[in-house]
């Protein structure tokens, strides 16, 4: 079960809790009785070793050159296949 973190907006009262995902939120302070907040903190993620840049995935003695991000217009929109002409 996941835990979530409240705050009271009146007396700044913060507490966590173990709630289902199908649990509604808490709306009252068991506290003062005032109105709650849901606090929302980073997520706990670390990506360690290779393989989460764009450039982990690149040996570096590659021959093939990258191909470009975009395709010219007048190429994309053509159903016909394209063919280089040196000319």
């Amino acid at each position: 079960m996941p835990t979530y973190a409240y705050a009271c907006k009146e007396c700044n009262h913060a507490f966590d809790i173990q709630q289902s995902f199908s649990d509604d939120s808490l709306t009252v302070c068991p506290e003062c009785g005032g109105t709650l907040r849901k606090k929302f903190n980073s997520v706990g993620v670390v990506f360690k070793g290779s393989g989460f840049y764009r450039t982990d995935s690149r040996s570096t003695s590659s021959s093939v050159p990258a191909a470009p991000t975009a395709a010219p217009v007048a190429a994309a929109a053509s159903s016909t296949p394209a063919t280089a002409s040196v000319g």
